[in-house]
């Protein structure tokens, strides 16, 4: 090859290298400088997104602010309603301080509040602070319903000492969190409970007092919720938990007293639930548990003292819960059994006192369920089975079923319109347990229960008369 085109060739190939070169150069450098502009734009992005954020809690900073100021007691009624509505709309808009919207609100609420005066210019402001008052109520109860569009179930909710005298908190449901009536006082009007559901958290009623309207806990349902009425005061007015189902958790009415008021839990059905009365006085009023079903769970009345007023059973089942009344007095007042039945689980009077009292039984049941009045004190009441329905399972005493009982202690007697039942015994079912006018209970063989009148009823191993 001659000298030229070897030099050519060279030149040619050092052009080529020099091209490759600047390409990768040029490719490197537009490479570091797409990394720099996204870095740049990402940085831009973030810093944006930032402010934005700061922009956002500065402008809910400036809402809590002006709505709390709307709240504030120096402002008219009007101007307090635009800011419980501004307070709300701000919870709900706003995750992170929804709790402190809500403590704003219950919050106003334990402010001091004034009684009703009665009349005049006074009751007319009276009467728009109330509306304000009621208003916040109704505003955290359509955020506990199952319509709400934005749930505060779960949240806390402070009334601690909040004087009540109205409020609807009706089918709301609490389910989580902690809800504190601690020492309230619910005065007058109707504080309405009604279809409310608690099936988580706490609700705490301690100390609270019921001095005065109606609170409606009718067809509420406790089902899982520990529910605190500890040493609550209930003495005029009426609280009504008829239909109410108590199926888990804890309701713990332990040293409450009841001294004036009317207490319902008609039709209630205790299936699971610790319900404590334990320590309770029952002193004037009534407290009536008439129709209330008794199946699963535990109910005590243990130490608690009947002094006066009405405690009805009448017509309550007993039927696989554990119900105590050990260590109970009776001493005053009614205690009343009549049309119950028992039949399963244990209801247990145990060193029970009766010094006073009138405890009625007639026209109870007693087929399965194991009563036991083992150690318990007769010292002048009235415990009264004179006309008891059924006498196929008596209750345990510390005396021998053919001996004298006690003064005030009343056996069963024959009567004309008393209906009696007579469960059978032993695997033949060839003798029969009967109630009879001389003795707590009688067998006689199926073939003598016959020849004196008894109908044996059906698929039942009972006889009837």
């Amino acid at each position: 090859m001659s000298p030229q085109i070897e030099a050519a060739l060279i030149a040619g190939i050092v052009s080529l290298i020099s091209l490759g070169g600047t390409v990768v150069v040029a490719l490197k450098g537009f490479q570091a400088a797409k990394s720099t502009t996204k870095e740049t734009l990402e940085a831009q992005r973030e810093q944006l997104e930032r402010t934005l954020e700061e922009q956002h809690v500065r402008t809910l900073n400036d809402r809590f602010a002006t709505a709390a100021e709307k709240l504030g007691n120096d402002k008219p009624p009007p101007v307090r309603l635009a800011g419980v509505y501004a307070m709300a709309g701000l919870a709900d808009d706003w995750d992170d301080n929804r709790q402190a919207c809500i403590d704003v609100l219950c919050g106003y609420l334990r402010m001091p509040y004034a009684r009703d005066p009665g009349e005049g210019e006074a009751r007319l402001g009276f009467l728009a602070d109330r509306e304000v008052r009621h208003t916040v109520i109704r505003v955290i109860t359509d955020h506990l319903r199952e319509s709400a569009k934005k749930s505060w179930r779960g949240r806390d909710f402070d009334f601690t000492n909040v004087v009540f005298d109205g409020g609807d908190f009706s089918q709301a449901r609490f389910s989580g969190g902690m809800v504190r009536f601690g020492g309230a006082e619910f005065t007058g009007g109707t504080v309405d409970f009604h279809s409310a559901e608690f099936t988580g958290g706490t609700v705490d009623f301690h100390s609270a007092e019921f001095t005065g309207g109606t609170v409606d806990f009718h067809s509420a349902k406790f089902t899982g919720a520990t529910v605190d009425f500890h040493g609550a005061e209930f003495t005029s007015g009426t609280v009504d938990f008829s239909s109410t189902e108590f199926s888990g958790g804890r309701v713990d009415f332990s040293y409450a007293g009841f001294s004036g008021s009317t207490v319902e839990f008609g039709s209630s059905k205790f299936t699971g639930a610790g319900v404590s009365f334990g320590g309770a006085e029952f002193f004037r009023g009534r407290v009536s548990l008439t129709l209330a079903e008794f199946f699963r769970g535990r109910v005590g009345f243990r130490s608690a003292r009947f002094s006066g007023g009405t405690v009805d059973f009448g017509f309550a089942k007993f039927s696989g819960a554990t119900v105590g009344f050990r260590f109970a007095e009776f001493t005053d007042g009614t205690a009343d059994f009549g049309n119950a039945e028992f039949t399963d689980g244990t209801v247990d009077f145990g060193n029970a006192k009766f010094s006073g009292a009138t405890v009625d039984f007639g026209r109870a049941k007693f087929t399965g369920a194991t009563v036991d009045f083992g150690n318990a004190k007769f010292t002048g009441a009235t415990v009264d089975f004179r006309l008891v329905s059924a006498w196929l399972h008596p209750p345990q005493f510390d005396w021998d079923v053919d001996a004298v009982p006690p003064e005030g202690v009343m056996r069963p007697t024959e009567s004309g319109d008393t209906p009696k039942l007579a469960a059978g015994v032993g695997g033949a079912l060839d003798r029969f347990v009967i109630s009879s006018g001389h003795s707590w209970a009688a067998t006689l063989p199926r073939r003598d229960a016959r020849s004196a009148g008894w109908v044996e009823v059906a698929g039942r191993g009972l006889l009837a008369n």
